[in-house]
């Protein structure tokens, strides 16, 4: 069949593809510069961690922790202390629990299963860390007699378990939209809406006075180096045991 105007033949098609293909592959120096600095960053985290655990575990609260808690409650903002309170609710019970069992239900409705499993199991592994880190550092909460409390909780403040919660769950399902969803509007607005809700949270629990800032430092430490293994297990067992599931509707393709 001859080509229409303006039609190109199909072997430029492939070697356009294949130049492409080059382009965006790095090249194998670039790749293992990466690597470096992707291992130096995670062990500049855990470093960092272990040492505010170490200096929080006997020292109930730092200067630099009230100064930041004072500055941030003196905002005055309308609504800003509903607003605060608004972006703190997903990650309190029973609410918490019902977001992530209705995640992962719609995960799985779209035939995403082990994505359905593997969020379900960055709840509970970010459950777990955060209950045995606070039980071993032992840390009060912020103490009403320096801020303001909007509401006494009861458990040990580092770190924080909203932060963790919110890095590692809503970190995980921003991290599925970003590679699963093609460009569109709908994938825009999941992630500003997880992002948002990531970069606030440690805002919101400062301001509500439930945990000081390095309660929410060690916490975003803490649930970025488990967001990272959440990831790894994801793309491990993806490949070996979740290979055959059902395609995922279009929507669910990156372009």
């Amino acid at each position: 069949m001859p080509e229409q105007p303006g039609e190109k033949p199909v072997e430029m098609t492939r070697a356009e593809i294949q130049q492409a293909a080059k382009v965006e592959t790095a090249s194998p120096s670039r790749r293992r510069y990466r690597a470096v600095v992707f291992q130096a960053a995670l062990f500049s985290a855990l470093g960092l961690f272990i040492l505010l655990a170490v200096l929080v575990e006997t020292t109930t609260s730092f200067p630099l922790d009230i100064q930041i808690t004072r500055a941030i409650q003196s905002i005055d903002f309308p609504l800003f202390s509903d607003f605060m309170r608004l972006i703190s609710w997903p990650g309190f019970y029973p609410q918490s629990i019902i977001i992530i069992l209705l995640i992962a239900l719609v995960l799985h409705l779209y035939g995403l299963h082990w994505e359905s499993v593997t969020s379900l199991l960055a709840a509970l592994i970010s459950g777990v860390i955060n209950e045995w880190v606070k039980n071993l550092i032992q840390r009060p909460r912020p103490a009403a007699d320096l801020v303001d409390i909007f509401e006494v909780l009861k458990s040990y403040s580092f770190p924080s378990a909203h932060v963790m919660f919110y890095t590692i769950v809503f970190g995980f399902i921003w991290y599925l939209a970003y590679t699963l969803l093609k460009r569109s509007m709908q994938r825009s607005l999941l992630l500003g809406l997880f992002g948002v809700l990531i970069l606030l949270v440690g805002v919101s629990r400062i301001y509500l006075g439930q945990h000081w800032a390095s309660d929410v430092l060690g916490a975003y430490l803490l649930g970025g180096l488990s967001l990272v293994g959440i990831v790894l297990l994801y793309q491990w067992g993806k490949k070996r045991f979740f290979v055959h599931q059902p395609v995922a509707p279009s929507d669910f393709r990156k372009e």
